[in-house]
C-alpha cells in the first residue's frame, strides 16, 4: 500500500512583492521516497519545499504532509513530521555549544531524558561530530556547520527529511557522509527531499528527480530517464547539464546511468573492435 508523504495540488505562490515564484505545481511524494529537486536559482524550489513544514502558505492551491491538509496548522506542529535543514547553516544555528543546539529540536517536541540524550548522541554520530559537542558551533568550518545543521534535523527524528544543498562546501569525504545519511533514512522507511545542483550526488544518490523551471515541474522520473540523452534540451533550458556519467554513457552506448562496469565493458569492446579494424 503507497502512502503520500508530501503532496501539492494546483499550488502556487506569489511574494508580497509580486514575484511569481510558483504556478499549477501538482505532485505527491510517496512515503520512503528519496527524491531530488533540481532547477537553475530562481525556479521555485526551495520555495516549493518551504511549503512543506509551514514555513510558507500557499497563494493558490493546497498543501498536504502525510495526508493531512497543512492549512493553519503551526511550524511548531510540522516540525514535527518534516524536518528542514537549510542552505545556509547560518541562519540556523544559533546556540554556543553543539550539544545545545541539537537538543534543541527534540525537547521542544517534548523529548527529555535518556531519549533526548539518545536522540542528541545518534545524530551527532550519524554526521561525524560526535566528538565536537562542546565545541562553539561557530568554531568549527563551514562545512561542518552544514553537518550541524543536519544533526539539529535529525536528532527529531522526523518521518520527512529536506535538505537544501546538502553537499556544499563539502569535499569527498562529506558529500560520502551525507550521501550515507540519505540511504540510512531511506532504509529506516523515511522520506528524504534534496534540492541539489549537484548531479552527480543526485544521479548516484536519488531515485526520483523532479525538474523545476519558472515556478513549473517540467520533468520528473528516476535518473535514467530525466537525464537521458532526449531530455538534455529541457536540461539546457533549465541552465543545467547531465552529469559526466551520463554523457559519457550516450556516447558509448551504455544508457544516461551507466555503472563504472558498464563502461570499461563498452571501453573493451570498442579497443577489440578498433584492434580487429587495424588487423584487416
Amino acid at each position: 500500500m503507497t502512502v503520500s508523504a508530501l503532496r501539492t495540488e494546483g499550488l502556487g505562490f506569489v511574494y508580497p512583492e509580486g514575484t511569481r515564484a510558483l504556478e499549477g505545481v501538482d505532485l505527491e511524494i510517496l512515503q520512503g521516497e528519496r527524491v531530488a529537486i533540481i532547477g537553475q536559482n530562481g525556479s521555485g524550489k526551495s520555495t516549493l519545499v518551504r511549503h512543506f513544514n509551514g514555513l510558507l502558505r500557499p497563494t493558490e492551491g493546497s498543501v498536504a504532509v502525510a495526508g493531512t491538509p497543512v492549512g493553519m496548522r503551526h511550524v511548531a506542529e510540522l516540525a514535527r513530521e518534516v524536518g528542514l535543514a537549510f542552505q545556509n547553516p547560518d541562519r540556523q544555528i544559533f546556540s554556543g555549544r553543539v550539544a545545545r543546539e541539537v537538543e534543541f529540536g527534540p525537547r521542544n517536541i517534548g523529548i527529555s531524558g535518556q531519549e533526548l540524550a539518545a536522540c542528541v548522541n545518534d545524530a551527532l554520530a550519524a554526521v561525524g561530530l560526535e566528538g565536537r559537542a562542546e565545541a562553539n558551533p561557530y568554531d568549527l568550518g563551514f562545512s561542518q556547520r552544514k553537518l550541524l545543521a543536519l544533526a539539529s534535523v535529525l536528532a527529531m527524528r522526523p518521518p520527512i527529511v529536506v535538505l537544501d544543498e546538502p553537499t556544499t562546501g563539502q569535499d569527498a569525504n562529506g558529500i560520502g557522509r551525507v550521501r550515507s545519511i540519505v540511504e540510512m533514512l531511506s532504509s529506516d522507511g523515511r522520506t528524504v527531499v534534496a534540492i541539489s545542483h549537484d548531479m552527480r550526488f543526485v544521479a548516484e544518490t536519488f531515485a526520483r528527480i523532479i525538474v523545476m523551471r519558472a515556478g513549473r515541474v517540467v520533468l520528473d522520473g528516476s535518473p535514467r530517464e530525466v537525464f537521458a540523452q532526449e531530455q538534455w534540451p529541457i536540461l539546457a533550458s533549465t541552465y543545467l547539464e547531465p552529469p559526466l556519467a551520463a554523457r559519457i554513457g550516450a556516447r558509448m552506448g551504455a544508457g544516461s546511468t551507466p555503472t563504472e562496469a558498464m563502461l570499461v565493458e563498452r571501453l573493451l569492446e570498442q579497443g577489440g573492435a578498433m584492434g580487429t579494424g587495424r588487423a584487416g
